[in-house]
């Protein structure tokens, strides 16, 4: 059966303040001072682990009272959307890599700027053969033994083959340029944007497996395999040690005894002292009767004290306790 972890702790911690409230008062009634003790409980920071979306429960890898170290997986929730996703943006990143490849490599394939090579080749063969013919020309000229025309015709075919040659290889040069710097950039930015959305599909798989954030043991399981997880709710509850605390209220005309990192000492039925250090004092009070403050009203006034045990594991969530200022001695 699925419980409510917010309600169910809201009671908890307003009966428990509500006793512990009730025994301040009564040792603020009869304390002469002297003795120092104050009325208390063991409270519990939990966090509560749960999925970012809504989804059903797969698999529940742990149990009430599992120790779990961080990181460790602890509930799965159904991913087949986000699997869906991951695949899509995976296939689109393939395509946009593809595409920015296409815009840097050259227009033309290698078999077609090879063509063109060989053109070049040939127009430069015509290029050596009619300059070969140019000079021979000059040359018979002056001696009378061939025509001007005949020179000319050769300086118009040598003119005619440098200019093939030179068009060959701006054939060739312009085969190999890439696209346009602005299409390449166009590209690189539609391939970045793929890749972000792979990131961000894969983060939204990978939080469908319920992860414990810290060490601690687990205390309560709301939702099961089978069931419907909503948004925002969790999954199981872990306790780290480092948010156990001891909760005590301490009398107005004593509250300047009691100062933050000073150690005190922590008793229960049943169990053996434990210290602890003073980690948060209220700057209000707890009660406060609609009264004028005479000597007599002040007295019911109870501060609230936070303090953090040396050693956590000693400490139970929920147990009453008396603190006394100072060392165990």
């Amino acid at each position: 059966m699925t419980r409510a972890p917010a309600l169910c702790a809201t009671h908890a911690r307003a009966l428990a303040r509500a006793l512990t409230f009730a025994a301040a008062l009564g040792l603020a009634g009869c304390d002469s001072g002297g003795t120092g003790g104050f009325s208390g409980y063991v409270e519990g920071d939990l966090v509560f682990i749960g999925p970012t979306e809504a989804g059903r429960v797969t698999a529940l890898l742990v149990e009430e009272g599992t120790q779990v170290k961080a990181g460790q997986v602890l509930a799965k929730v159904e991913d087949d959307l986000q699997t869906a996703d991951r695949d899509a943006a995976a296939a689109q990143l393939k395509e946009a890599e593809a595409r920015l490849a296409n815009a840097r490599s050259p227009l033309q394939r290698p078999e077609e700027i090879a063509v063109l090579e060989a053109s070049e080749r040939r127009a430069a063969a015509a290029l050596d053969l009619s300059r070969i013919e140019l000079d021979r020309q000059k040359t018979l000229v002056p001696k009378g033994a061939s025509s001007q025309a005949n020179l000319d015709s050769a300086q118009h075919l040598y003119d005619q083959n440098q200019a093939a040659l030179d068009e060959a290889q701006r054939r060739i040069a312009a085969a190999r340029i890439a696209s346009r710097i602005q299409d390449i950039e166009a590209a690189e930015q539609a391939a970045q944007t793929a890749k972000a959305n792979l990131a961000a599909a894969q983060i939204r798989l990978d939080r469908r497996s319920v992860k414990a954030p810290a060490d601690g043991p687990v205390q309560t399981v709301y939702y099961r395999p089978g069931e419907m997880v909503p948004e925002g709710r969790p999954i199981v509850s872990v306790l780290p040690p480092g948010l156990v605390k001891v909760r005590f209220f301490v009398p107005e005309a004593q509250l300047p005894k009691v100062k933050a990192g000073a150690p005190v000492t922590v008793t229960c039925d049943g169990c053996a002292p434990f210290t602890a250090k003073v980690s948060f004092i209220a700057a209000q009070a707890e009660y406060t009767p609609p009264v004028i403050y005479s000597r007599e009203e002040r007295s019911k006034l109870v501060y609230m004290v936070e303090a953090r045990p040396d050693d956590p594991a000693k400490a139970k969530p929920g147990q009453p306790v008396n603190v006394t200022l100072g060392a165990v001695p």
